[in-house]
């Protein structure tokens, strides 16, 4: 039955056209985001994991940032120590060579005294914002005068969806005490840079036998400490002791350096693999959300070629009434 009041073939063909345009706006919008799930209502479950994934890897950054903080005090104080251990290796070389018959010991003391301004100077300098892990006074009662130092390392979102940020401690020892298992891995436990030879605990500050070494010479003189340790009158037996403080002080130092290597490594591993855990989860969120953009402008072609179809069948249909009026001529 042909009608002039409804024609079937032009509604069927409006409403296909109204389906191309619609998938065109939507693979348009697609072409123009670069994403597939821009919003909860394209998939509510990927858009979902993705916001998720995205929160995880800011926090990740901040992460990264707080490494990167971490990673700067550590050095500085590895630097500090490492220059430390290359002063004593002198001050050890001093107090070697003083024990040759005939050697002026005030000559070798006088550069004995500049390295040992020196140590205490490293010790002052070695600070990163205001944090110094080489000087670490126990009876200082300040809030921000803290033994356990922390370095962000990491961050773990767990399988029932709790957050936490993992750090790693290193704890300040300023007081050693070998006989108890405790060595020493600050320079000083206070420093005074007006009155050098006024520093005090730690590695450089400690006697003989809190560094574990007990004094061989009866004349030797119990408060002595590798940064105020003078030779000018010892015996042969006072350089002999000397020596074994230095030595001892060296052995631990080498010791805190190797504990600042350690974390320091396993910061820069940390750092190395929150680079890649942040480019992981910005593929994973990317498989999930983005637009495969080959195959959307391929699907746009094909689109605007059905629509530009549509639109002739419409306008075919709507002109296949016309032929009724020949009937009536």
């Amino acid at each position: 039955m042909t009608s002039i009041l409804t024609n079937v073939a032009a509604m069927s063909a409006l409403q296909t056209l109204r389906s191309i345009g619609s998938s065109m706006e939507t693979t348009q919008d697609r072409v123009s985001s670069g994403m597939r799930v821009g919003e909860a209502s394209d998939n509510a479950a990927y858009w979902s994991i993705a916001t998720t994934m995205r929160s995880d890897n800011m926090a990740l950054s901040a992460v990264q940032d707080a490494l990167g903080l971490g990673a700067a005090k550590v050095d500085t104080a590895y630097a500090g120590m490492e220059a430390a251990i290359d002063v004593v290796k002198e001050i050890k070389a001093k107090v070697t060579a003083a024990t040759e018959q005939g050697v002026d010991k005030a000559k070798v003391q006088e550069e004995i005294t500049q390295l040992q301004q020196q140590l205490v100077s490293i010790a002052s300098g070695a600070a990163f914002n205001g944090q110094n892990w080489l000087v670490y006074d126990n009876t200082n009662t300040d809030p921000t005068n803290v033994a356990d130092k922390t370095v962000v390392s990491g961050f773990i979102r767990s399988a029932d969806g709790t957050v936490k940020v993992s750090t790693t401690t290193y704890t300040l020892q300023d007081l050693p005490d070998v006989s108890a298992g405790t060595n020493s891995n600050v320079l000083f436990s206070t420093v005074d840079t007006d009155d050098h030879t006024a520093s005090a605990g730690g590695i450089l500050g400690s006697v003989i036998d809190d560094l574990g070494v007990t004094a061989a010479s009866a004349d030797w003189d119990a408060a002595t400490t590798i940064v105020n340790m003078t030779i000018t009158d010892y015996t042969d037996a006072d350089m002999a002791d000397a020596l074994s403080l230095v030595e001892a002080g060296l052995q631990q130092m080498t010791k805190a350096a190797s504990q600042l290597g350690s974390i320091s490594m396993r910061i820069n591993l940390q750092e190395d693999f929150a680079n890649k855990l942040t480019d992981a989860i910005d593929k994973g969120v990317g498989r999930l959300v983005d637009a495969d953009m080959n195959e959307e402008s391929t699907r746009l072609k094909a689109l605007q070629t059905q629509q530009q179809l549509g639109i002739q069948s419409l306008s075919i249909a709507n002109s296949s009434s016309e032929g009724i009026l020949s009937l009536f001529r």
